[in-house]
């Protein structure tokens, strides 16, 4: 079974400062029938202005991985932290029992468009840690690139949960096929372009929840750009 959620449908706020699309309920943003998709709990599509950005925050027992689309973000923590990550880069912040950090967007005169994904943990109240790891876009081309898993494989970040994110950029009628383990659930986030999936038809910023199913195929339109996440059940 494959359930679309269109973009248009997600959430929106607009602070000024920040414009944000919400998949799932997230602040002041509540869909009771939109609470995540198994463990994956956030996925916010954020344009950040220039010279702007979050103030210090906290979060606990969640795994967060920012992918960048385009800019660069600048993230400090109480660890010790402070890195500036920008397209062709990924971050995960797992948050355990506790972090403090802030985010912004250091560029004087561009936007930062970026997802932010939030994943619950497998175990709660563990030390919190920050990773940064090379995310080249060729290395996605027309191929599958692992970005996060549970054990750091393919030189993936590492998050604490049996949960694997996967992006790729396909070519104009380029397509390309996941064995889906039965009894697993998957996501799909778009994030540029325009496919099919299994003969649904998606676009830029549109989802998909995925369950029941075990062979996925996607035949790009146009050049294209995705994220596919592999799920454990609830």
């Amino acid at each position: 079974m494959i359930t679309l959620r269109p973009s248009g449908e997600r959430g929106y706020a607009d602070h000024g400062w920040l414009k944000a699309r919400h998949s799932f309920s997230f602040a002041e943003y509540y869909d009771p029938a939109e609470m995540g998709w198994g463990v994956l709990r956030v996925i916010n599509e954020d344009r950040v202005a220039a010279g702007q950005g979050f103030g210090t925050h906290g979060h606990r027992d969640m795994e967060i991985v920012t992918y960048i689309l385009s800019g660069a973000l600048e993230h400090k923590d109480n660890l010790g932290n402070g890195d500036v990550i920008r397209r062709g880069e990924v971050q995960r912040m797992s948050a355990g029992k506790g972090i403090m950090h802030s985010e912004f967007n250091p560029l004087p005169d561009q936007e930062t468009h970026l997802l932010q994904i939030w994943i619950e943990p497998a175990e709660r109240g563990t030390h919190a840690s920050y990773e940064q790891q090379p995310l080249p876009v060729e290395a996605m081309r027309d191929r599958w690139r692992l970005v996060a898993s549970p054990d750091g494989a393919e030189g993936s970040t590492t998050i604490g949960q049996d949960a694997r994110l996967w992006a790729s950029v396909l070519s104009p009628g380029k397509a390309i096929n996941y064995a889906l383990a039965a009894g697993r659930l998957a996501y799909v986030q778009m994030v540029r372009g325009r496919l099919s999936l299994n003969g649904q038809n998606l676009a830029a910023g549109d989802g998909a929840k995925i369950a029941d199913e075990t062979a996925l195929q996607f035949l790009a339109d146009e050049e294209t750009e995705f994220l596919l996440f592999d799920l454990p059940p609830r």
